[in-house]
């Protein structure tokens, strides 16, 4: 073998080594990331554990789901039964804080041959019974005697010339007011001054 014949040789030994190695990286670059997939058998063992797991999963839920819903069902119907309750004995309160008034009125019309002073010292003590009452359920009365007027708490029924007040006082009551936690039940009847026109 002449020396050129064994340098090529020994050349295509040197690069046949390395032209391997660089494809099988190229291969391996190009599958880079990929999952390498396991016999069919195992495939099958995963996807039926997979499924296991969802079905139980989507039992689990709708368990929950039933659960909440029976639990949204009674609160429905409690909240049903405390408003009919509601509008049934709302006024408890009211009538148990009015029922000894009624008691008092009662025994004061059960005396006989009361004297006039008698049955107005019941009445005083039965008018005391209801303001108590009236201060306990928070009701207000309205009585605005030489107050400016207040459209949105009193209804005026006349109006009066007065030249000793300003125009838009009240300057007689007609009729108390009445208000509940603030709001308007019952507005004060009264008559409100204006001012006297000059003759010309």
């Amino acid at each position: 073998m002449s020396a050129q014949e064994q340098d090529n040789n020994e050349a295509v030994e040197d690069v046949n080594p390395n032209q391997n190695k660089h494809e099988q990286e190229m291969l391996e670059d190009e599958h880079k990331g990929e999952e390498k997939l396991d016999s069919p058998e195992k495939n099958a063992d995963s996807l039926e554990a997979q499924l296991e797991q969802a079905q139980a999963k989507a039992s689990e839920n709708w368990e929950q789901y039933l659960r909440a819903k029976a639990e949204m069902d009674n609160l429905r119907r409690r909240n049903t039964k405390d408003i009919e309750n509601a509008h049934k004995y709302g006024i408890e309160k009211f009538v148990n804080e009015l029922l000894p008034v009624l008691d008092s009125m009662v025994l004061g019309l059960a005396t006989e041959d009361a004297s006039a002073e008698s049955l107005r010292e019941g009445m005083e003590l039965t008018m005391n019974m209801l303001q108590k009452m009236m201060e306990k359920l928070n009701i207000e009365e309205i009585d605005p005697l030489n107050e400016k007027f207040d459209p949105e708490k009193h209804q005026a029924m006349t109006m009066q010339p007065n030249a000793d007040v300003e125009p838009n006082t009240v300057i007689a009551v007609m009729q108390k007011g009445y208000s509940l936690n603030d709001r308007l039940i019952r507005p004060a009847m009264v008559m409100v001054s204006k001012a006297i026109e000059e003759e010309k």
